[in-house]
């Protein structure tokens, strides 16, 4: 059992997600001594305050937000619609930040990763561009040191899902192994990670 562990999120629900391939290939071409744990988004019901006012948070986020809690990292895989963030990821990001008071214990100081694939040609540069306020108000530690951002991801994978693209997969295996030793670092929960309702980006409106 490797001695340190990233969760993986995919933000794509599609059956033949690139951005799924990709983290699968992450999992694959990770160091030895790191675990990546794909965790599925798919029954994360749509945020709605009334529903947490009733029954608190569903089940399926809280596990989530167990297992991150857990982890070394998270590595958030998005695809790019419409210049920005995927809706469904985005809602898993906003469940798992309540309750607010919540938030340190799951995100503060928390090594995150981006990376992404897209069909098209334009990569997703804009989406893990947009998902950098969202990190920043929950108080995690964004990795920078490499970009992952997969375009024309059709030319890269074969139907089997695999990723073939020898020197996507260099590239891919160096963002990994970098994210790994950044991971590695000792994490301390940041206290000053802001924890008012606003901090999560939901509000009971």
């Amino acid at each position: 059992m490797p001695p340190r562990t990233i969760v993986g999120l995919s933000g794509s629900l599609r059956r033949g997600s690139f951005n799924t391939m990709l983290l699968r290939a992450a999992r694959e071409l990770a160091p030895d001594d790191l675990g990546v744990e794909i965790a599925s988004i798919r029954d994360i019901p749509l945020y709605d305050g009334d529903l947490e006012a009733e029954h608190g948070v569903p089940e399926a986020a809280r596990a989530l937000k167990d297992r991150i809690a857990a982890a070394a990292g998270l590595l958030l895989v998005t695809p790019e619609y419409n210049n920005s963030v995927p809706g469904v990821l985005k809602n898993t990001i906003d469940w798992l930040s309540r309750p607010p008071a919540d938030i340190p214990r799951v995100f503060g100081g928390r090594a995150v990763a981006l990376c992404g694939a897209t069909p098209g040609p334009g990569a997703t540069n804009h989406a893990q561009v947009a998902w950098l306020p969202v990190l920043r108000v929950l108080g995690v530690r964004p990795w920078l040191g490499r970009i992952l951002s997969v375009p024309t991801a059709s030319k890269f994978f074969d139907e089997s899902g695999a990723l073939v693209d020898e020197k996507l997969r260099e590239r891919a295996r160096a963002f990994i192994a970098g994210f790994a030793d950044f991971a590695a670092v000792s994490r301390a929960p940041r206290s000053g990670a802001r924890s008012e309702p606003k901090a999560s980006g939901v509000e009971k409106v």
